[in-house]
């Protein structure tokens, strides 16, 4: 056929006007950093070209969209999404709309069938049962035996574990990975308060992170499914068993298995201390000094809300949530630090006078000679804690929150959202817009939490900027504030 052909003039002509009426109306020129939506599977192309940089993607589009930003999903499907790192309506969500139940902005079926194996926990419930699980965490975290627990969980960890290896790698010259490190005393620091036993994942031992990796696992696929029409990853799963649903599902085995030896081990070592006899001793009991130091696991094995899986699911959101928040928050310092001196400086300033008092009653040299602080030694140092708060602001563990539109509403920042509308925080991007922190707000500068005495002039205490920060995030505040 010639395809100069007069006849096929119209026909092309007629397919090509929808393409050009297309680019007009969602030509790029509009920025350069917004993703293009196109026909059917509107901007799922971009979505999946910048997974491997996905928080840096969203901090991108959402700055050249005034800190908020509404996109459809593909053709045939429901699926609406409103990105926002605007503080006003983070502020809203999180914090005004708690005040009522049921609220505006739970998290939704969707986002416990996303996680499900933490189905049941406090992770994944909305409403009154999330404020019942949510108080009786606060009484559990808020107990001084199981406070008592977690600190000398930390110091035996930090004194027979880190500091040890640490001196043989700097004596070695040796390299090695930071993050792996941070990770293992993580998991054994939130694992031990929690069941009443030691994974010992640290030195000397240093197992195989199989049981690490498997968490990670169920945490990165989920976030894939948000990605995704929730029927394509349920086919996946239920028909098909394959992809990232097929990892996820060996992933959830591991799991399992390590939680029910866990809490074996934790009985064992409860009866144990308990002068062999058979019973677990409950919470009642903690005004015997002389009790062993309560755990997590006991706490809740008699209560009724924690019946069957959902004991074995709020186990598992223990972890998941200790070890994901202070490993990747002590990385991040730790990198913040070490690339900032004068950072190191004034935190060695703060800590030398206890340190020197510390180390003069040790007379000791090599790794022995090594100092640490007890968490009443801390408390004041103003400083230190203004270089966490900075790390959090910059690498917050949990980057990105979601939540659903239980109805319409209209935010404060003037934007509509209708029910069943999904809602993707990024607190990751509000830390990087300069009309929230400024020109430097991707500097590493823990000045900004400090205020300053009136009289002095000197640092003296450590303040959250509200205006920017949305600290009080209602009944989604982490329950472990003050326990580290």
């Amino acid at each position: 056929m010639d395809l100069s052909s007069p006849q096929l003039v119209l026909p092309v002509a007629v397919l090509l006007v929808p393409f050009f009426y297309f680019f007009i109306k969602y030509k790029r020129s509009q920025s350069l950093f917004l993703p293009v939506k196109w026909p059917i599977v509107g901007i799922l192309p971009a979505i999946l070209a910048n997974l491997n940089n996905a928080h840096d993607y969203i901090t991108l589009v959402l700055s050249a969209s005034s800190r908020n930003f509404k996109v459809h999903g593909p053709l045939a499907t429901s699926m609406q999404f409103f990105f926002t790192s605007d503080p006003r309506n983070v502020r809203h969500i999180f914090t005004s709309n708690h005040a009522k139940l049921p609220t505006t902005y739970p998290k939704g079926e969707e986002f416990a069938e996303a996680f499900d194996i933490m189905r049941g926990s406090f992770f994944t419930v909305d409403g009154e049962p999330c404020r019942r699980h949510r108080a009786k965490i606060q009484s559990i975290l808020s107990n001084p035996r199981v406070l008592a627990l977690i600190a000398c969980s930390c110091r035996d960890k930090v004194e027979s574990g880190l500091l040890p290896f640490l001196a043989r790698m700097a004596d070695a010259g040796a390299p090695f990975d930071m993050q792996l490190l941070n990770t293992r005393y993580a998991f054994d620091v939130t694992a031990t308060p929690v069941f009443g036993a030691d994974p010992g994942l640290l030195p000397p031992a240093m197992p195989p992170l199989h049981v690490t990796d498997a968490m990670d696992t169920v945490m990165e696929v989920p976030f894939l499914r948000h990605a995704m029409p929730a029927f394509s990853w349920k086919v996946m799963r239920r028909l098909l068993g394959i992809g990232p649903e097929r990892r996820l599902a060996a992933a959830k085995t591991v799991l399992r298995e390590f939680v029910a030896k866990m809490m074996e081990m934790g009985r064992k070592q409860q009866v144990v201390a308990h002068g062999g006899v058979g019973v677990v001793r409950k919470q009642e009991d903690d005004d015997d000094e002389e009790a062993p130091l309560l755990n997590i696991q006991s706490s809740c094995i008699d209560d009724p809300d924690y019946g069957g899986e959902v004991l074995h699911a709020t186990l598992i959101n223990y972890l998941v949530a200790g070890r994901d928040t202070v490993g990747t928050g002590l990385s991040w310092l730790w990198y913040s630090i070490a690339t900032n001196p004068s950072v190191l400086l004034r935190i060695r300033w703060e800590l030398e006078p206890t340190a020197s008092r510390k180390a003069g009653t040790k007379n000791k040299s090599g790794p022995d000679a090594m100092v640490t602080f007890a968490p009443e030694e801390t408390k004041e140092l103003v400083y230190l804690h203004a270089a966490v708060f900075e790390a959090l602001r910059l690498h917050p563990p949990a980057p990105i929150e979601r939540k659903t539109a239980l109805g319409d509403d209209t935010l404060p920042s003037g934007h509509e959202v209708r029910a069943g509308d999904t809602i993707l925080i990024s607190l990751y991007a509000m830390a990087r817009m300069e009309s929230v922190w400024g020109g430097d707000c991707r500097e590493y500068r823990p000045e900004r939490w400090l205020s300053v005495s009136r009289t002095t002039g000197a640092s003296c205490s450590t303040c959250l900027p509200t205006s920017s920060w949305p600290s009080a995030r209602g009944p989604g505040v982490a329950s472990a504030r003050t326990s580290g």
